[in-house]
């Protein structure tokens, strides 16, 4: 008994220690990676259908266009010289050139001054509602200089150089924070709108990642669906996060998810695991441990998701997906069997049991099977979570550039304007277009004709 005491505890160590040993990255683990391939295992892709079509071409379009054409005529024949100038055209052939000029718009508004004949008043005349003071700048210049601050990440200190060299005024940085915050306050409506909106939704994707706030850890929780893409600032990440945020609370449909067990703690919706999470995660086991269990059961998700991506239905039939489960099953089954033993807790001691990331990985397919193989029961449910983890990843870059924001306020700010931009990306807007209709009071709070078609068909 001692010497198979002896060999288990080898067999673990061994298993531990390879664990250890294997390098993690984005291909074996749940670390995001950089580049994600198009996930066609559902229907629910945003902007499938709104990045073509005249309409969209002139909600991307900003400048001012100016459009001039002109024509070289043949008036005589560069061969014989023969007088063309009365022969008939019988054809075009046309050279483009396009080019910008920097062009500053300054507008005088003079009032008159007038003094009442008949009761020595002085009477002064009306200057335009967005003119309230001496000097102010115009919705254009608002709209380029928060697209250079929140979308294209720009340092303020640069961006305030870049307008100088256009216009060749310096704004302070106040005024440019000043323009984000009148952003912020102008998204409200349109925010409580989309989240209405979100809540509709058949298939809904969800995840979460930290960013740093006054030297604090806060975490940025992404909510998307079809086109709209909705991110909330929250000092915690678990359950707490995402009851004050109040979306999981009331949604019925389908979330996909991480595997985060606060997410779990919402029995009504459907839970949907990402499927790239778990391929990541089967990698790193087989580089490690090269587990039989993990290669059959990488194998079978992939198959399953191309079998999926390959169909109009984008579904498995009933019969279909019991031979599913019953194979999945199988490899779960064989694969605790081929596991070592977990060590029993010491006498005394208390807390969760030790064990390796195989281990872990092995009880999360067994117990959450519905979820790992829901993007081949329902049409609507994609086999891949990437679409949230696309929409956080610029908050991370904003990290990088900026290191952290000084405050909540702005960090509320950028999380707000960076879901409308996003949201208007993917219904084909012009960033400054969408900008500058914020600023107006005309952001879209429902826009139905350029939706992916209530999001999903036959997704419920």
């Amino acid at each position: 008994m001692l010497i198979q005491g002896m060999f288990l505890l080898f067999e673990v160590l061994v298993s531990v220690f390879l664990e250890k040993t294997t390098r993690k990255n984005s291909k074996n683990s749940s670390l995001p990676p950089s580049q994600t391939q198009k996930d066609e295992s559902a229907t629910t892709a945003a902007g499938s259908k709104s990045q073509s079509g005249p309409e969209t071409l002139d909600r991307f379009s900003n400048s001012r266009a100016v459009v001039k054409t002109r024509q070289a005529k043949a008036e005589d024949c560069s061969i014989c010289g023969e007088d063309l100038r009365n022969v008939p055209c019988s054809g075009h052939e046309r050279r483009t050139k396009i080019d910008i000029v920097f062009e500053k718009v300054t507008e005088h508004v003079d009032a008159e001054v007038k003094e009442c004949p008949t009761c020595n008043s002085t009477v002064k005349g009306e200057f335009p509602t967005d003119m309230p003071g001496p000097l102010q700048y115009g919705n254009g210049l608002k709209a380029w200089l928060i697209n250079l601050v929140i979308a294209q990440m720009v340092a303020i200190g640069r961006a305030q150089k870049m307008v100088q060299t256009l216009i060749g005024v310096a704004l302070s940085e106040a005024t440019i924070l000043k323009y984000v915050l009148q952003l912020h306050a102008a998204l409200e409506s349109w925010e409580a709108s989309a989240k209405l909106a979100l809540l509709q939704a058949s298939v809904m994707h969800c995840d979460e990642t930290s960013l740093r706030v006054e030297k604090q850890n806060y975490w940025v929780h992404v909510y998307s669906a079809g086109d709209i893409t909705l991110k909330y600032l929250h000092r915690k990440r678990g359950r707490e996060a995402v009851q004050d945020i109040g979306i999981l609370p009331l949604y019925g449909g389908t979330i996909i998810h991480d595997c985060l067990a606060s997410y779990f703690t919402y029995g009504n919706c459907r839970h949907g695991l990402c499927g790239s999470h778990l391929l990541r995660e089967l990698t790193f086991v087989i580089e490690s441990n090269g587990y039989g269990w993990a290669k059959n059961m990488k194998k079978l998700l992939k198959a399953t998701c191309k079998r999926v991506s390959a169909r109009e239905s984008k579904e498995l039939t009933p019969k279909e997906y019991a031979a599913l489960q019953k194979c999945y099953r199988s490899i779960v089954t064989r694969g605790k069997k081929k596991m070592p033993p977990i060590l029993e807790r010491s006498s005394g001691k208390r807390g969760r049991l030790a064990k390796s990331d195989a281990h872990n990985l092995l009880e999360r397919l067994e117990k959450h099977e519905a979820g790992a193989l829901l993007f081949a029961k329902y049409a609507g449910v994609p086999f891949t979570n990437n679409r949230a983890e696309r929409d956080l990843r610029m908050a991370k870059v904003k990290q990088k550039v900026s290191g952290c924001f000084r405050s909540v306020l702005f960090a509320h700010a950028y999380c707000r304007i960076s879901s409308y931009l996003q949201t208007m990306a993917y219904r084909g807007y012009n960033p400054l277009i969408a900008i500058q209709m914020a600023l107006h009071g005309d952001a879209p709070l429902e826009d139905r004709k350029f939706r992916h078609e209530k999001l999903v068909k036959g997704g419920e």
